[in-house]
């Protein structure tokens, strides 16, 4: 248990400290090669260690290009979650933080970008240079081959008459690296934490300019602006000797004219894989948008949220799974995600939607009439299903005592488990492996989730009347009421029922005290493996992080508790 918690939390930075070492290797291995390669002495001569820079920089940005894909593959990520069987889903954790990674390799690639367009400024004006009137010596020699039959060019520039941004739009790599900078440009700018919340459509569409990206990124290195010497020249022309004996190039046999030609263009075969398998996943998503998604049931909850019935063929599902929603009324291209509040023993698949945005809204109109009435199921429009996809909350099974926290719109994904647990319980005496379930709901309001307080009653109702009640102890906290209500709260504290919630526990007011918390639970179930899942804000994530780690015994024998996120 011990060495499964230290490794959960170490496992995170051992996978960012991989990528760092492998893009470090790469670019101290390619930097090295060529600055000591002898078939680019003489490129060396003109463009100095900015060609190094270039090509070590260029490796790099292969190797995360052929990355950024794979954690965006949502149905890869979900088929190696299923193959995955480490530690109790170690590694599969870690699957969860996919996005975080593909965030990770982004940068990585504005990083490597950044240095490979600048090498490339600095070899363009090396180029021109060598081009000067003022030239002299190897380097004049060295840009001036190719005016003459049966030589070829080192220097791609020709004349010093062309500027640089001329020069740099009549070649293909030049035309290509400038539509790769920019797609690059928008994508990253587009993909800040303001542009999604504000406008999160102009995000998605932004977005998938990294078509252009990858095009242009294959195409980029056809140009072979950066040239060497061929092998055969080598062999005929030794640098070490004739570097020296320049001006005799053309009349001695034992220095002929070197001959040079471009690299070959290589990021393709670094994307090839990656690219196609993200194809495969475009075309899964696509079969998927084709077949019919069948809505049962439409419910109007206060505050407008809106509750959706569906049924597709072949649909299973785990609890705290979610699925990406289409409406092509709304639009053809956009799907948002949304977390399943069905349990996988329901004969249909739920989703609770609140507007909260432009797609969102638009979706509660064209579902609910005037009056916050449903509209007729025959007049409803076409919905697409992509999914399910996993989350880290189908590990709450696995431990035999499991803290679930939720904060404001992060109760969705809970929902599932809750009715899963209940379920459960119907269907047998006992839950295999799991003993207790803790439920800590923090809200600021808790009239904008009045349908979960629903859920909430009904479950607490059920299992009641099974005998289980003690399987589940939730506590939920208020965190914002004004006068009016804590005078009505007060009034009304005596009696059997929470005045807020309608349930037999007490709403509690204002934040948690997390370190009581813990360490009552602790307390409860000594020598235990403790799961704590948590959806909410980033703050106080690190918060329950420093709580597992605080409260987790370095004993073996004892309590340690295993932090797990909800990400989608």
């Amino acid at each position: 248990r011990m060495v499964c918690w230290i490794l959960s939390e170490s496992v995170s930075i051992v996978v960012v400290l991989s990528w760092l070492a492998v893009n470090l290797y790469l670019f101290i291995d390619t930097f090295c090669w060529y600055e000591g390669e002898e078939a680019f002495f003489y490129t060396r001569i003109i463009l100095g260690s900015t060609l190094a820079w270039a090509r070590a920089s260029a490796a790099c940005l292969n190797f995360n290009c052929m990355l950024i894909l794979l954690p965006v593959s949502r149905n890869f990520i979900s088929f190696v979650r299923g193959t995955s069987m480490c530690c109790r889903g170690l590694w599969r954790r870690q699957l969860d933080k996919n996005l975080k990674f593909h965030e990770l390799v982004a940068y990585g690639i504005a990083a490597n970008a950044t240095i490979h367009l600048v090498a490339h400024l600095f070899n363009l004006e090396r180029y021109h240079l060598g081009q000067a009137e003022d030239a002299e010596g190897l380097l004049a020699a060295l840009s001036k081959l190719g005016n003459t039959p049966n030589e070829s060019y080192l220097n791609p520039v020709r004349t010093l008459h062309t500027n640089t941004t001329t020069e740099l739009l009549m070649t293909l790599a030049g035309i290509t690296g400038l539509v790769i900078s920019l797609a690059l440009i928008l994508i990253m700018t587009s993909s800040t934490e303001f542009i999604r919340q504000s406008s999160y459509e102009l995000f998605w569409y932004t977005h998938h300019i990294f078509i252009i990206f990858f095009v242009g990124l294959a195409i980029h290195g056809a140009g072979r602006i950066i040239r060497g010497q061929t092998g055969e020249s080598l062999t005929l022309h030794n640098v070490t000797f004739c570097r020296h004996r320049y001006a005799e190039w053309q009349a001695a046999t034992l220095c002929p004219v070197p001959q040079f030609s471009g690299k070959e263009p290589s990021a393709w075969k670094w994307t090839l894989g990656p690219v196609v398998l993200y194809a495969c996943e475009r075309i899964i998503r696509f079969w998927r948008f084709r077949q019919e998604v069948v809505i049962t049931k439409v419910i109007s909850h206060p505050s407008a949220v809106l509750e959706l019935h569906m049924k597709k063929r072949d649909f299973k599902m785990a609890p705290g799974q979610y699925i990406f929603i289409q409406c092509p009324s709304i639009s053809p291209l956009e799907w948002h995600p949304f977390t399943l509040t069905s349990a996988p023993q329901e004969d249909f698949f739920s989703v609770h939607i609140r507007a909260s945005g432009d797609w969102t809204e638009a979706l509660l109109k064209v579902f609910v009439a005037e009056g916050q009435v449903p509209k007729e199921l025959c007049s409803l429009p076409r919905l697409a299903v992509d999914g399910p996809f996993g989350g880290s909350l189908t590990d709450v099974f696995h431990y035999p005592v499991s803290v679930c926290i939720a904060a404001g719109i992060g109760v969705t994904p809970f929902a599932s488990l809750l009715k899963s647990v209940w379920y459960k319980c119907c269907e047998s005496q006992s839950l295999p492996g799991l003993s207790k379930v803790y439920f800590y709901w923090i809200c600021r309001d808790a009239t904008a989730f009045e349908w979960f307080a629903d859920l909430l009653l009904s479950l607490e109702t059920q299992m009641s009347e099974q005998g289980k009640a003690h399987l589940l102890s939730y506590h939920i906290f208020l965190t914002g009421w004004d006068e009016n209500q804590a005078i009505h709260i007060a009034l009304h504290w005596d009696e059997s029922t929470d005045v807020i919630t309608g349930l037999k526990q007490k709403t509690f007011y204002g934040r948690p005290n997390w370190n009581e918390e813990f360490k009552q639970i602790a307390y409860n179930h000594p020598s235990s493996t403790i799961g704590v899942f948590f959806c909410g804000p980033k703050a106080m994530s690190k918060t329950l992080q420093k709580m597992c780690r605080l409260y987790s015994s370095a004993d073996p024998r004892g309590v340690h508790f295993c932090y797990n996120k909800e990400n989608f």
